[in-house]
């Protein structure tokens, strides 16, 4: 089963918490409320997330301050953060909030069909991620169990689990080329570009150090690509 990607609203007004998840309710993941930057940096030492919507303006800890918190933590920092503004104080309020670290720069109030489409980007970049870590832990515990029972499920010889590795492998590798495509016809956010390209490389970094597994091809203890 497909675990679903938790995204991270941050407002102080519990009435725009309510309107966030009308809106991103339709994207059928797990959304989590904070209504500070306090409680937000706590659910961010033990949760996971896809993508942080962050208010700039709230009592306290800001938006600012908050993202910066987050950006110096090695856990969070390349979670991507949307912030989320009512008012406009020009090109030098944009400035700060891409300095904090955010991927973009949303004003209220916002398109919701553009609000949800640049969440859905960056949640199925997460999730891609994802499945990427998954076959590189699979694999690594194959070679470091030198075969024996298969997390897939039987007792497999080892051309029979690599020829199923790089079948799944195969199939991510497909998907995150249609989602770089997607990106590109719709001049989507450079940060996003940037994210499917890394994945994109941590996929061919995958894919060799499968390759070199491969019978004939030297080496069976190659290494394999860093999940940083």
């Amino acid at each position: 089963m497909v675990q679903k990607a938790k995204i991270l609203l941050v407002d102080d007004r519990p009435e725009n918490l309510l309107a966030l998840e009308a809106i991103l309710s339709a994207l059928d993941q797990t959304l989590v409320r904070a209504s500070s930057g306090e409680e937000a940096l706590k659910a961010l030492l033990t949760d996971d997330f896809a993508v942080i919507l962050l208010d700039v303006q709230m009592p306290g800890m800001d938006g600012f301050e908050t993202a910066a918190h987050i950006k110096r933590r090695e856990r969070t920092r390349d979670i991507p953060i949307i912030f989320l503004t009512a008012i406009n104080h020009g090109p030098h309020h944009t400035f700060r909030g891409y300095a904090a670290g955010a991927v973009d720069y949303i004003s209220k109030p916002f398109d919701p069909w553009v609000l949800r489409a640049k969440v859905s980007v960056f949640v199925e970049l997460y999730m891609k991620n994802c499945q990427l870590r998954e076959q590189a832990a699979l694999l690594r515990l194959q070679l470091e169990g030198g075969g024996g029972k298969s997390v897939l499920g039987d007792t497999k010889e080892p051309a029979g689990l690599l020829a199923e590795l790089s079948a799944r492998l195969a199939a991510v590798e497909e998907q995150a080329e249609a989602l770089s495509k997607q990106l590109d016809d719709d001049s989507a956010d450079a940060a996003a570009v940037a994210t499917a390209a890394h994945l994109e490389r941590k996929l061919t970094g995958l894919r060799r150090a499968l390759d070199a597994l491969e019978p004939g091809t030297g080496s069976g203890a190659a290494s394999l690509p860093s999940q940083n």
